[in-house]
């Protein structure tokens, strides 16, 4: 990746759509794997993504983000692609002016089943390059962790077991898989007041719909009720168990493997972000469920042809 001289105005006037332009740049907040650039022209208002982190470790494929983004576009969810210039670690996206969500957005009305449709418009669009499997990724990471001997969040083997039989049981009814973004914290919800769109495709791929509910269901911290809003307003119908508690066992799975990227970045970050803590927490939400009293039910509802 090639860094300019001159710095970011050197950087900005290799993109042409910027290129010898008069702009004002506000840095966005967000972003732990990119710097986010808000650059506003007499042409148009866009992002410029500077693209960081170690992608190899962290498991990003710049290229398939790429491809995603633009397939989210045409899907009516993503934003617009303007420039993708590699060889500068920068991707170029059209603005996107609205509300930013965090988690407690998610309990004003009817904002889990608004999500539920974004996330609906997304899955129908065009297929994505490449697929993701976190339980693959899981142990890609866990190796990664090893072999590079970084601190692992204590007691995190021991559930090695239980993630097991949870990956047995959802292998048991497999669902096809659909485009998915993988990451959907709230920070990835953008809301003009017309259309909520989605953003950020650094992970995605084809998978699961239900990790998709989720991964979003924990990272969003939704409530049971919340949870069951977004499900049911996703499959349109009265909500079945086997559905719930796809969904709820895809949330483990989320954060269970997640904890594991929170890890590799506590160790090689050079970002001033408390890693740990992040990686602890998601850790802490997959050992509750995956020790839990209501493990065994889930297990079983899986599996059922309700």
């Amino acid at each position: 990746m090639h860094e300019p001289e001159g710095g970011l105005d050197d950087l900005l006037d290799q993109i042409p759509v910027l290129a010898g332009l008069p702009r004002s740049v506000v840095e966005l907040h967000g972003g732990l794997t990119n710097k986010n650039l808000r650059v506003t022209t007499s042409r148009g208002d866009y992002v410029v993504r500077r693209f960081r982190g170690d992608a190899e470790l962290l498991g990003i494929d710049r290229d398939a983000e790429h491809a995603n983004t633009v397939a989210a576009a045409r899907a009516g969810v993503g934003a617009p692609v303007v420039d993708y210039v590699p060889e500068l670690g920068v991707l170029v996206l059209g603005f996107l002016g609205g509300r930013t969500y965090d988690n407690a957005t998610f309990a004003e009305p009817g904002v889990p089943a608004r999500a539920a449709h974004a996330i609906r418009r997304l899955h129908e669009g065009p297929r994505f390059v490449g697929d993701f499997d976190m339980f693959d990724r899981q142990r890609r990471y866990l190796r990664t962790v090893h072999e590079h001997g970084y601190p692992l969040v204590e007691g995190y083997v021991d559930l090695a077991d239980r993630f097991a039989e949870v990956r047995q049981a959802l292998a048991a009814r497999a669902e096809p898989t659909v485009p998915c973004n993988n990451d959907l914290l709230a920070g990835n919800f953008v809301d003009d007041g017309e259309r909520l769109w989605l953003i950020d495709y650094e992970y995605s791929g084809n998978n699961d719909a239900c990790f998709e509910l989720g991964n979003t269901s924990t990272e969003c911290d939704l409530d049971r009720d919340q949870v069951e809003e977004l499900v049911s307003a996703y499959f349109g119908r009265t909500l079945r168990s086997s559905k719930l508690a796809r969904v709820r066992l895809q949330a483990l799975v989320s954060a269970y493997g997640w904890s594991l990227w929170g890890a590799i970045q506590a160790a090689v970050s050079s970002i001033d972000f408390d890693f740990e803590a992040w990686s602890s927490e998601r850790f802490e939400k997959a050992a509750r469920g995956l020790t839990g009293d209501r493990l065994p039910a889930l297990l079983e509802e899986v599996t059922r042809a309700d």
